[in-house]
């Protein structure tokens, strides 16, 4: 598995978790603080939706860098 696909799996499992792999650590405490807000907020939907783009925004970040 490439390295951007290793930050997909691991922001999917635990939102944030991609991003501190790509050494972005910022971003990944912000997912990391976000989500679990929105999945209780929200009662669940809004939660699955930021799950998925932190997921998307660690593949995305992991390719863009060329990791």
């Amino acid at each position: 598995m490439t390295r951007s696909g290793n930050a997909a799996v691991l922001s999917f499992v635990l939102p944030g978790m991609g991003q501190f792999y790509n050494g972005d650590f910022l971003r990944g405490v912000f997912w990391l603080i976000v989500t679990p807000g929105l999945w209780i907020g929200s009662g669940g939907l809004l939660g699955w939706i930021c799950h998925v783009l932190a997921a998307m925004t660690a593949h995305g970040r992991a390719e863009k860098r060329g990791l």
